[in-house]
């Protein structure tokens, strides 16, 4: 833990994509700093802390763990590599967010959830959609019953990926395919609106040529009878947005649910739409929640538990058992 108590040092393991807008949101958390970042390129893991004022660079996750002033890491890599890396973070008794989906299966995480309560450790999954302020309006409109029961949700996630074989997106080696990568937050949104995860799964999919989803529908069903619909795909841009249809109304959650800063509210033929725009990128957001547990003394979000998680990898273990798929590593 930092000696410095007014500043909150953060380590990236991976120095990717993501975790540069990760590492652009901590600007926007007061007190919060990145501390290091490790990568298996050396100087690449240097650019990225140049870039952003970090004051270490190392070249592997047991090198980052080793620094005594890190108060949390960020697991920033492909799927693949979140297990054996938030395994090594949580030994060494680091808080740790790992970059959804957490792990590539159910058995996984419930392995780190038993180890990070046992280590007496921070753990938590980082879907941050389920922070971002239109998503508290959300949750204010459902409590107040202004849509009425909830009957049925339905939503897309899709674009036009990059066919590259070796790919983050299509490589069964690094756990590709639509579901893990973004049916996840179609699975996460309907759970967070329901609060419990769906008792029956029937699931239909497209397979590209390295044998991973390309193309995937769901029906979620809920023992309270209320059905989720989504679909998510590499193959085409999709309308991207989110639907919760009551019986008294229906909320719009707008295009790009997962990083959203409009819903609509519908009763009859009234139509009430609210922004609630993010301070910086949005991730700042999920960083507070970390910093605000750790510092209290959690172990997990009560936003996000490992209960949501596991849930959430246990329902796409159903859905990829239905249609057949499993990774070569498995």
């Amino acid at each position: 833990m930092s000696k410095d108590k007014g500043i909150f040092r953060w380590g990236i393991i991976g120095p990717g994509r993501i975790a540069h807008k990760f590492a652009q949101a901590l600007r926007a958390v007061p007190g919060a700093h990145l501390h290091a970042v490790s990568g298996r390129d050396l100087s690449r893991a240097r650019d990225f802390a140049r870039s952003y004022d970090a004051d270490y660079a190392y070249d592997s996750t047991e090198a980052l763990v080793k620094d005594d002033n890190l108060d949390a890491v960020y697991i920033a890599t492909p799927h693949t590599y979140h297990y054996e890396q938030a395994n090594i973070c949580l030994e060494h008794g680091k808080p740790v967010l790992v970059e959804k989906p957490v792990t590539v299966n159910a058995g996984q995480f419930q392995s780190l959830a038993t180890l990070a309560q046992r280590k007496n450790v921070f753990l938590m999954e980082a879907l941050w959609t389920r922070y971002l302020p239109i998503y508290q309006e959300i949750r204010q409109w459902l409590n107040e019953g202004r849509i009425g029961e909830v009957r049925l949700m339905t939503s897309t996630f899709g674009f036009k990926g990059e066919r590259d074989p070796k790919g983050r997106l299509f490589n069964p080696q690094l756990a590709g395919g639509t579901l893990l990568d973004i049916g996840i937050y179609n699975i996460a949104v309907t759970h967070w609106v329901m609060a419990s995860h769906p008792t029956e799964v029937n699931t239909q999919a497209w397979f590209s040529h390295t044998g991973v989803d390309e193309l995937l529908t769901a029906n979620l069903i809920h023992a309270n009878g209320v059905v989720s619909q989504f679909t998510s795909t590499f193959l085409t841009e999709c309308q991207n947005d989110f639907w919760i249809y009551g019986d008294a109304g229906r909320i719009q959650v707008r295009r790009r649910f997962w990083d959203a800063t409009q819903a609509s509210l519908i009763i009859d033929d009234h139509e009430k739409t609210t922004t609630r725009r993010y301070r910086l990128n949005g991730f700042e957001y999920q960083i507070e929640e970390v910093v605000d547990c750790v510092r209290t003394g959690r172990l997990e979000s009560s936003r996000m538990t490992h209960a949501d998680s596991l849930g959430i990898q246990q329902t796409m273990d159903r859905i990829r058992a239905q249609i057949g798929l499993r990774y070569p590593f498995e």
